[in-house]
């Protein structure tokens, strides 16, 4: 048995972050002690393990909850976890096409200051007026 702090330490969530998994189900209600503490069992810890793994690769809640639901189910088909993973993979994909504008647009405009004084900053006017931009970020 753990208890929330030793999950913590395991897994590196958060302690309000392991608690919040418990509120929307991601991991079952903790048996208590008499004195009223979480006791987690292995199992919890491999779950918490796998809910973290996904947050770090950026699945939604509602699709680690999916994919907690499918897995379940080890003999049936992989073909709706590996849906999942195909919109992770294109959500990520966009993130990073988005970050790429944000990359070039900062470049443009820390580029184009010449070390003048705040007033003629470049960079203060290009925040000051969106039109300034090459394009919507």
């Amino acid at each position: 048995m753990f208890s929330i702090g030793d999950l913590s330490r395991r897994t590196g969530v958060k302690v309000p972050t392991i608690r919040y998994y418990e509120q929307m189900g991601l991991i079952a209600a903790a048996d208590r002690t008499e004195g009223n503490q979480r006791r987690y069992e292995q199992a919890d810890l491999e779950r918490l393990a796998f809910i973290r793994h996904a947050r770090d690769l950026g699945f939604p809640i509602d699709a680690i909850r999916e994919l907690l639901a499918l897995s379940r189910h080890p003999d049936e088909p992989c073909e709706r976890a590996d849906d999942i993973a195909r919109e992770q993979l294109v959500e990520v994909r966009e993130k990073i096409a988005r970050l790429r504008k944000l990359e070039d647009e900062l470049e443009r405009i820390a580029s184009h200051c010449g070390g003048h004084s705040v007033g003629d900053c470049y960079v203060i006017r290009a925040l000051s007026d969106h039109g300034l931009c090459n394009h919507e970020h």
